[in-house]
């Protein structure tokens, strides 16, 4: 159920339902139609997918364009609310495209409305601006007032997405007033209802006690259907949320929006509308759970839970589950509670995030959705861990701890890259600590009253608890990087001691009785903005004592030390400036210390364009890919790109010129970018340049997370490759000599122009 009500039928189907049809025929098609659309006002979208699809298939069989178009519009609908998007957007396009030859206005501006519907479910708002901009034209051309009123209410979700709450109450108020001159009940109380969540998400509380009291009399009215029990629903969800409003008695709200979601109940299960009863029962199991009513919340939510298990309905099923588990540990059985976030976590990951999104998380990263889930259930384990006196069970706690952090984690990377990239990562579950044993891996969980740091040790994992608030911790990480970029000042060597004392300092007897060199960090968050190397002991920065490597997830793919020998290398870069950037000259110098040591011919300037880049690629083996070049990783992947001499190289194109070597029976060992950034605070931007190298095919990545000094960069670098050439130490040893001799230097031991050179992934 989302938060805005999009009221099924009323926004699409009623809308579709309102078009003129040409003949009133009494064909099988028709029939089978009327039966599909039934079931789909009934909530029963499975039935109502099946029954229009082949209703659908008739009438394209038949030849009746129209008739086939007034199907889709409902299959659209019901796909849509089944979370299957993707195939929703396909059923309208081709719609659009049987209209092109006919002149029928009407038919397109919804159809156009249910692609900015679908759009806007998905969170894709750029996209569904322009599609219910293209809608609101027809409509006003056409003087149609219902299909107006529908494409407002959708123009308001859209505003509100956008956390313009104010601002969102114009449109639907304006679709209020068209819908009850069109005497359209159904649209009139969406419209009000969603007025009053808007009002109350803007604080401008007695406008939603109005919008919401005006709405309910007006629900009531409608016809005993799925649409009218989901309503309530969102009714009661409203008030209830104005309980917490200044200046109201706060029982009276939650007991009028219980009464309400218990009408909603009583109303679906009459019907036999299995959907609207589980988010009417769960959504009162909610109410209770916040009120502390832990034995009525949760007989109440597995009363929903049934009802969603005989949906196979996932964006109720997880709720549920989690609720369960939040219950549970609320009522001390922390066992119960282990076992029902397990049952979540399954869920999750036997669904993609799409599936899941029809609950009200369309627009939210998965950090968002779905991400307290598994970091709620680590702390559990965690929690559960104190609580053994065997240390192989204790192991066992931790271990499964950290394993429910890293599902999250591979989630989000295949959420921010939009595509199952992250799968070929966990391909070949190979832990990190079973492939050297002079290395500790550092697991940070960020939980909100502490952080919880897990080591990997050749002994097993040891487990430090640091006792300081995730907003604390995150306030200081984001300083520490803000300094670091400002080569005028130290004020980043308090910040740098400080995360040193939290991180390391705890940890290092254990690695000195271990004998590790190298320290490999999972981070998470805003650790990723950071590079572990400029921590500092107050003697000296932990680059001179450890190797470092970052890696996105614990899992490598395909773990193996780098090959030197027959080395082929690919290098590529800008000196001129071009597209309004800034020349780097000392690229030059750069690119000539990769070919002193290589011998490879580079792509400079006019010659570093797309064209060539995959000629060569498709044509040649390379075992390094190194670019110097202007890059930028935004918070949209979309957004982020590297430039060349004649065009922006996103991640998308990337990842298909890398790609040609995943046909290959040796994968591109490293893919090196030297003047790449990311905005200081940017936690969701950094996630992108940690999933670098998988989501370009490499085994591993070397690249920065902000701009530096050209001249300092070509020095490193050229040290960088240079070190490599040393069969006996690996690439992190590398950079770590790199990054050592440019502290040396006078000119450049500010941590500015070492630190942001992060090694990905594989560290071998």
């Amino acid at each position: 159920m989302r938060y805005y009500v999009a009221a099924c039928c009323a926004v699409i189907g009623l809308m579709c339902f309102a078009v003129p049809t040409q003949s009133e025929s009494t064909s099988d098609a028709d029939a089978i139609a009327k039966q599909g659309v039934t079931f789909l006002m009934q909530g029963r979208l499975e039935q109502a997918v099946e029954t229009l699809n082949w209703a659908a298939d008739g009438h394209a069989n038949a030849g009746k364009v129209i008739e086939r178009i007034d199907v889709l519009l409902p299959l659209a609908q019901a796909y849509a609310g089944l979370g299957h998007t993707g195939k929703a957007i396909q059923i309208l396009e081709l719609a659009q495209v049987l209209l092109q030859t006919s002149e029928d206005r009407d038919r397109l501006g919804v159809v156009l409305t249910g692609l900015g519907t679908v759009y806007l479910e998905t969170g894709q708002l750029d996209a569904a601006q322009e599609y219910l901009d293209q809608a609101l034209t027809i409509a006003t051309e056409r003087h149609n007032r219902l299909g107006r009123a529908a494409i407002l209410i959708q123009r308001g979700s859209l505003l509100a997405a956008k956390e313009l709450y104010g601002e969102a109450l114009a449109p639907l108020t304006e679709a209020h007033a068209l819908a009850k001159e069109g005497s359209s009940r159904a649209l009139e109380a969406v419209a009000l209802v969603n007025a009053g969540k808007a009002a109350r998400s803007a604080a401008q509380y007695a406008k939603a006690e109005s919008f919401l009291s005006e709405a309910l009399p007006v629900i009531r009215l409608l016809p005993a259907t799925h649409e009218r029990a989901m309503i309530l629903v969102g009714w009661g969800q409203g008030y209830v949320d104005l309980a917490e409003k200044p200046g109201v008695t706060k029982a009276d709200h939650v007991l009028r929006g219980a009464e309400v979601l218990e009408e909603a109940g009583v109303l679906a299960e009459r019907l036999g509308d299995v959907r609207a009863a589980t988010f009417a029962l769960g959504y009162r199991g909610q109410l209770y759970e916040r009120e502390g009513r832990h034995d009525e919340a949760l007989l109440l939510t597995r009363r929903a839970l049934a009802f969603a298990l005989q949906l196979e309905a996932p964006e109720a099923l997880y709720q549920w589950q989690w609720q369960i588990g939040r219950i549970s540990r609320a009522q001390g059985r922390l066992d119960d509670a282990i076992q029902a976030y397990r049952r979540t976590a399954e869920t999750l990951q036997r669904f993609r995030p799409e599936l899941l999104r029809t609950s009200g998380l369309r627009a939210a990263p998965v950090r968002e959705a779905s991400g307290h889930v598994f970091f709620q259930l680590a702390d559990l384990l965690l929690q559960r861990s104190d609580r053994v006196t065997d240390e192989q069970e204790r192991q066992r706690y931790l271990s499964d701890a950290r394993d429910a952090v890293e599902l999250f984690k591979a989630a989000e990377l295949r959420d921010y890259f939009r595509d199952d990239c992250v799968d070929v990562l966990q391909s070949k579950l190979t832990k990190m600590e079973q492939v050297s044993r002079s290395a500790a891996v550092l697991y940070p969980i960020i939980l909100e009253d502490r952080i919880e740091l897990l080591v990997s040790l050749p002994g097993g994992l040891s487990r430090q608890t640091l006792h300081v608030s995730a907003k604390t911790f995150t306030e200081t990480i984001h300083s520490f990087r803000y300094f670091l970029e400002n080569r005028t000042t130290r004020e980043y060597l308090p910040l740098g001691q400080q995360l040193y004392d939290w991180m390391i300092r705890p940890l290092e007897g254990l690695l000195t009785e271990h004998q590790i060199t190298t320290l490999v960090l999972v981070p998470d968050g805003a650790l990723r903005t950071i590079p572990l190397a400029a921590l500092h002991d107050g003697k000296d920065f932990l680059i001179a004592t450890y190797a470092v490597a970052t890696t996105p997830g614990l899992n490598l793919t395909d773990p193996r030390p780098l090959q030197r020998e027959g080395m082929k290398v690919l290098s590529a870069g800008l000196t001129q400036g071009v597209q309004g950037f800034a020349p780097l000259p000392n690229i030059i110098q750069e690119l000539g210390a990769i070919e002193k040591i290589f011998g490879s011919q580079p792509l400079v300037d006019q010659r570093f364009v797309y064209s060539n880049l995959s000629q060569e690629l498709k044509e040649r083996q390379f075992s390094i890919v190194h670019i110097a070049t202007h890059g930028k990783f935004e918070a949209h992947p979309e957004d982020s790109f590297l430039l060349t001499f004649d065009d922006k190289l996103n991640m998308d194109r990337l990842s298909q010129l890398i790609g040609y070597y995943r046909f290959r029976d040796e994968p591109l060992e490293l893919l090196t970018l030297s003047a790449c950034e990311t905005a200081v605070g940017d936690d969701r931007a950094a996630l992108g340049l940690a999933g670098l190298a998988i989501k370009a095919g490499a085994r591993s990545a070397l690249a920065t997370l902000w701009f530096i000094n050209d001249e300092a960069s070509s020095v490193l670098i050229s040290e960088f490759y240079a070190q490599l050439m040393d069969p006996t130490i690996s690439k992190a040893v590398a950079l770590q000599r790199a990054q050592l001799k440019l502290i040396r230097d006078p000119r450049y031991r500010h941590p500015t122009y070492w630190a942001p050179f992060l090694l990905l992934n594989n560290w071998l």
